[in-house]
């Protein structure tokens, strides 16, 4: 609860210690510590919200050092959303910390469009839940299925970048889904340059769950310095074709199969000769050729010069690294 000042206070019972306490053993461990709240009355979670404490609680979190505020939405009736982030996010500043500032209003009054300048990240849709391709209704609300969410990512990617950045909610891999959708739904999220947070419990990974989270050269093309949202090129029959222009000419190039049954589907470069007008970067596969690397079984596999056969599993990826060998 809040103390006669008004300030929030830690559960006593849960947090013995303190949040200070806590956030400097997780500090120890080389990780990061979020926090969550709220810009209504009430959380979801029926805990005291921030509003009218935004300035008190962003002091008391910066003073429990604090690096990450994911901030909800729920009891906001008669709030303007625009101002009430711009509100905690000027608090923030004023507390004198770097934390990272998660929006999650649900896309409900299209954050994309004027919170670059507000928060590092906003979430674009409802709440994820563990399951690849469905909806499930809970009567006043929605959780939504990995596909779900993916599909409402569409006409999104020009907003994103650098410090600002779309955000289709937490990643359910190691959560219960097979491994071939867990693979696929990390994949996607790779390509849409979306924030990579767990919502798994890292102290009881599988090998296999870990082999997806860490692999290395899939989340440098997450990571990519030029912060650029992968584009959907095709979708036809069940089948997707993604590409995210990389650092050093690099393009990702990700086949996505959504059906159940594996599919064969032959990549034929010169139909993907691209222009793309958020990064001002094009394919042209017509004059380039590229090395082709594997990046879930970390193999070369020769080049774009000629086209290539693809077995892909049901609900499952291939995703390729492409870097320029030949110009003509």
């Amino acid at each position: 609860q809040r103390d006669s000042q008004g300030f929030i206070t830690a559960d006593p019972v849960k947090f013995p210690s303190g949040i200070k306490a806590l956030s400097d053993y997780i500090h120890s461990k080389g990780l990061k510590l979020g926090i969550y709240s709220d810009a209504g009355r009430t959380t979801c979670g029926g805990r005291p919200g921030s509003f009218g404490h935004e300035y008190q609680d962003a002091l008391t979190y910066a003073s429990w050092g604090i690096d990450y505020l994911k901030y909800d939405w729920c009891a906001t009736e008669n709030i303007n959303p625009m101002g009430a982030y711009q509100l905690m996010r000027d608090a923030l500043r004023a507390a004198g910390r770097p934390i990272l500032f998660s929006m999650c209003e649900w896309g409900n009054s299209k954050p994309w469009t004027w919170a670059k300048e507000t928060g590092h990240m906003w979430r674009t849709t409802g709440d994820i839940y563990n399951c690849f391709d469905c909806i499930d209704d809970h009567g006043n609300w929605k959780a939504l299925g990995v596909m779900q969410i993916l599909d409402l990512q569409e006409g999104l990617r020009q907003y994103a970048g650098p410090g600002h950045w779309n955000d289709p909610d937490m990643l359910e891999v190691g959560n219960g889904m097979p491994a071939n959708q867990d693979r696929a739904h990390f994949t996607m999220w790779v390509m849409l340059a979306a924030p990579l947070i767990l919502g798994n419990d890292i102290r009881s990974m599988s090998q296999e769950t870990m082999s997806i989270l860490m692999n290395k050269e899939v989340i440098a093309v997450n990571q990519d310095s030029l912060g650029i949202q992968g584009l959907k090129a095709e979708a036809k029959n069940g089948v997707e074709v993604w590409l995210k222009p990389l650092t050093g000419g690099d393009w990702a190039f990700c086949v996505l199969n959504r059906n159940k049954e594996s599919v064969n589907y032959t990549v034929e470069w010169q139909r993907f000769n691209i222009d793309d007008k958020v990064s001002s970067r094009s394919t042209e596969f017509y004059k380039t050729t590229y090395n082709i690397r594997n990046l879930w079984t970390s193999k070369q596999e020769g080049t774009t010069a000629k086209s290539v056969n693809l077995s892909i599993p049901g609900q499952d990826v291939v995703m390729y690294r492409l870097s320029p060998k030949i110009k003509k």
